[in-house]
């Protein structure tokens, strides 16, 4: 199945918010066309009525693939929609955090083909990465499909067992909040030591922004980039001993991960 397919057989969107309509524009940026996507949303955007893409105009009779992008507890009033859609030759994809892939199945049926994904915020901006596994019915060019669909809005891997999704939504899915923090945090101290504010909060983005652009694109691991930056007995060494001494980011990392992962998992069960 290709991206072709879906030119053919078009593609539905159950849920257009801000996850939704991210991956909307990667999408139409890459040349998929308006007229193949079909949009179910109750409180369309300004934006995406101005797209030309199908909006509550219900579905077509078969489609390539059937993204599922509400939110989790409305996943009740959703689901029973697409129970009438054909399963043979249909993707549902979901971006619905907490939503296990039984829950999909028990909704959909056992031959329906599930790909569960877990995107994140920056793919507001084409520089999220998401995380996907798929249940036994899908096969390998059905995953090659939605990652292609999910690369427009950012890098894409695939998970060994959906057990792994709950440790992908404590690192990724909600990391972004915790650099946001950061930030935050660092904007924060500067004031603190005599900067303005703004001024210190335009330094503490773009060194963060500057910083995720490097280790991504250096060679070197991240240890190393921070090896290459501290000098001995330089001012980087002198923040780093708070950081990595007394008041260690390590351990108070593990924790947040830890906490969002559980509440994934309980999530998940409830």
């Amino acid at each position: 199945m290709t991206l072709e397919t879906i030119n053919a057989r078009g593609m539905v969107l159950l849920g257009c918010g801000k996850m939704g309509s991210a991956m909307l524009a990667g999408w139409l940026a890459r040349g998929v066309p308006a007229g193949s996507i079909w949009v179910q949303d109750p409180y369309p955007s300004e934006w995406l009525i101005g797209t030309g893409v199908h909006i509550n105009e219900g579905f077509p009779e078969a489609p390539a693939v059937v993204l599922i992008a509400v939110k989790p507890q409305m996943m009740g009033e959703a689901l029973p929609a697409l129970a009438a859609l054909p399963k043979e030759g249909v993707v549902f994809l979901s971006v619905a955090a907490g939503v296990p892939i039984a829950a999909y199945e028990a909704a959909l049926g056992n031959n329906a083909s599930i790909v569960r994904a877990m995107p994140n915020t920056p793919a507001a901006v084409a520089k999220g990465i998401t995380a996907i596994i798929g249940n036994g019915n899908s096969s390998s060019a059905e995953l090659d499909l939605a990652e292609a669909l999910l690369s427009a809005v950012g890098q894409v891997v695939r998970l060994e067992s959906e057990s792994q999704m709950d440790a992908v939504t404590g690192v990724s899915g909600s990391g972004p909040a915790y650099v946001f923090y950061m930030i935050d945090a660092l904007a924060a101290a500067g004031v603190a030591q005599g900067l303005p504010a703004d001024l210190s909060m335009q330094l503490a983005k773009a060194t963060v922004a500057g910083a995720g652009v490097l280790a991504q694109a250096a060679e070197e691991a991240p240890e190393q980039l921070r090896i290459n930056v501290t000098s001995p007995n330089g001012t980087t060494q002198a923040g780093l001993e708070v950081l990595m001494g007394s008041q260690a980011l390590m351990p108070l990392m593990a924790a947040t991960v830890k906490a969002a992962t559980d509440r994934s998992k309980e999530l998940g069960n409830g």
